[in-house]
């Protein structure tokens, strides 16, 4: 496997994952995938994570791996790939934003935190102010 940055042309494939995994997707732009990163396995795209970045701190969004792939350890390699990312762009914190895998997360070192708690950045984000619910648990990684 190896991971690969994403670019403007994977915009398609970014949102159709996200539809079919129920996830927020709406408001990616070719812009966002700067911020994406692609596992592929034998040149086929098997799954991506994305970041969101303003200033020293990090949105991480979009971690989906395609169903013939999952339990093979993509999806913590990509996290794993994106928080290096993050540390090289000189992120401090990451924030995220789940409604059924906190405890996926928790295992990588994201603990929870009170919406209410988010900084400016993250709460002015369109994922965290319309395009999540609002019981979506919000969780957060500092390095």
């Amino acid at each position: 496997m190896i991971v690969r940055p994403g670019v403007a042309a994977d915009l398609g494939l970014a949102t159709a994952w996200l539809t079919d995994a129920r996830l927020p997707g709406a408001d990616l732009t070719p812009e966002h995938m700067k911020g994406f990163l692609f596992a592929v396995v034998d040149d086929e795209p098997v799954g991506m994570i994305g970041l969101e970045q303003y200033g020293d701190t990090g949105l991480l969004r979009s971690l989906v791996v395609d169903a013939a792939a999952r339990n093979d350890g993509i999806g913590r390699h990509l996290v794993g790939a994106l928080e290096d990312l993050a540390a090289s762009r000189k992120v401090k914190e990451l924030w995220l934003l789940t409604i059924d895998a906190d405890q996926y997360f928790g295992a990588l070192g994201y603990t929870p935190v009170n919406r209410a708690d988010a900084p400016e950045v993250i709460r002015d984000t369109v994922e965290f102010s319309r395009l999540c619910p609002g019981d979506a648990v919000l969780m957060r990684k500092r390095f």
